[in-house]
């Protein structure tokens, strides 16, 4: 018995699913990710019906099982697939089942019920960090086991700010749906807003017109771009180095303007709406924009350029945050953490959305797997995302608007879907199951923080305490989008 392919954003009849008895599952399961796939997802509803997601990215394609549990526990998958381990924690927590062998079935989202771990010896210490920090930032706990300086071993607890965003899309679509898609992680608005779009395009049958998704994919990359641009402003800044940082906080606010400039948000609030747009990206304002970005990917330019001439900077990136590529594969890590160990992945190119079959782009790679990869990764991204929205708005400005988008038909009912966007930190997975009546009786949520946290308690183990800011920069994972 095997798993039943599908693309990207394709709607599946659930009875397609084939129900597979455990064993078959599990081996089908252990088949695909041997073979090579990843584990994208893996939940379950309140029926004791487990759902399994992995993605053959070399062959563009997912693969999806399910399975019926006759009781709340089964063998788990971690101890050979460590990219389980946060997905079978999870399972445990909020579905009541067990997976039996998991070495650490610590809490994901209740931090009060978390039992720490404890590394003894003579001259080990510990050193506790928040949940609460100085100034703006989200709650998160981090506990370092340190010999000295060295850190042996650093754990994350979160869940102080969970939200129910998961809970609060059941039942749906409901009018603030999108509103809590779009707020999953707010700095990725356009990532998460397009991916729950999708699956409701998807589920009902409407179709977005090749224009307004053009305007999608320049709306993700402005996102893309003045993400990055402030992270490697950031980076520049806990390393003590001025000009950089100061520059690139500015022109941030000039990359987040050009949003804020077609739909009024800086964040791209109600930019999009399923079927299409909710403000489109006229031939005019899109000849008008094309210098103003121009500007912006000059200053952009000049300000990350003063980084890379800087010897210090550049000796304390290369020197800091390392992490293996085959943990890094074996825990599950997409997005610029995973490139910038070599993996080679990306969903704009392994499993095109939106206009990106017909526009592709080249995925950044670096091998390391430190620091200075992780920057140099998102400045590489950066250039491409510049490129891809420059040719967007030569393309916009020459193609008449769409009309308006009809709101979209009733969902398909007993159906699946999975959508996949590529946003600023990695992949993004939203996954719908409806009932009998078109609504949604299972709504899934991974935001790429949830793959990614493991990978910065890897990349402190054996480094320097002192370089915890920066190391936890050059990933700059989302705590709202891991808690949900």
């Amino acid at each position: 018995m095997t798993l039943q392919p599908f693309r990207n954003g394709q709607r599946l009849p659930l009875k397609e699913i084939r129900d597979l008895r455990w064993p078959d599952f599990r081996e089908a399961v252990v088949q695909g990710l041997t073979g090579g796939a990843r584990l994208a997802c893996l939940c379950a509803d309140g029926d004791l019906n487990l759902y399994a997601v992995l993605a053959e990215d070399g062959h563009g394609r997912l693969l999806a099982g399910r399975t019926h549990l006759d009781g709340p526990r089964y063998p788990a998958f971690t101890p050979r697939f460590p990219q389980a381990h946060l997905f079978e924690r999870e399972l445990a927590e909020h579905g009541g089942i067990v997976p039996e062998g998991h070495p650490w079935l610590q809490p994901v989202r209740e931090p009060r019920r978390h039992a720490y771990y404890h590394t003894s010896g003579e001259e080990v210490h510990e050193v506790s960090v928040g949940p609460v920090h100085a100034g703006v930032i989200e709650p998160g706990h981090f506990r370092f086991q340190c010999h000295g300086e060295k850190v042996l071993h650093l754990e994350i607890v979160l869940g102080y700010q969970h939200r129910g965003v998961e809970r609060a899309l059941l039942g749906g679509p409901h009018p603030l749906s999108l509103k809590h898609a779009e707020t999953a992680a707010g700095d990725s608005s356009i990532a998460h807003g397009w991916a729950h779009c999708r699956i409701l395009e998807a589920l009902s049958g409407a179709q977005v017109p090749p224009r307004s998704d053009l305007v999608r994919g320049v709306a993700l990359e402005l996102e893309r771009a003045a993400n990055h641009t402030g992270d490697l402003g950031a980076l520049a800044g806990d390393v003590g180095f001025q000009p950089t940082s100061a520059l690139c906080g500015l022109v941030r606010g000039d990359w987040l303007n050009l949003t804020a400039a077609v739909c009024g948000s800086r964040l791209g609030r109600d930019w999009l709406r399923p079927g299409g747009l909710r403000m489109d990206l006229e031939p005019g304002r899109a000849r008008a924009l094309a210098p103003r970005l121009a500007g912006v990917w000059a200053e952009t330019r000049q300000a990350v350029q003063l980084l890379w001439d800087a010897a210090s900077a550049m000796n304390r990136f290369e020197a800091a945050g390392a992490l293996d590529p085959i943990a890094a594969r074996e825990i599950g890590l997409v997005g610029v953490p995973a490139r910038a160990c070599g993996l080679d992945l990306d969903v704009r190119r392994d499993h095109p959305f939106g206009p990106y079959g017909l526009r592709p782009v080249v995925p950044a790679l670096a091998q390391s797997g430190n620091v200075f990869s992780r920057a140099w990764v998102r400045w590489l991204e950066l250039a491409e995302s510049h490129r891809f929205i420059d040719e967007g708005l030569a393309a916009l400005a020459e193609l008449p608007c769409d009309p308006a988008p009809a709101p979209p038909p009733a969902l398909e009912p007993e159906s699946f879907c999975v959508s996949l966007v590529e946003g600023w930190r990695g992949e993004v997975l939203h996954l719908a199951i409806t009932d009998a009546r078109g609504r949604f009786r299972l709504y899934k949520l991974v935001d790429p923080s949830f793959h990614n946290w493991m990978g910065l308690a890897l990349a402190m183990r054996e480094g320097q305490i002192s370089d915890f800011p920066l190391c936890n920069k050059s990933f700059n994972l989302s705590y709202c989008g891991h808690d949900l």
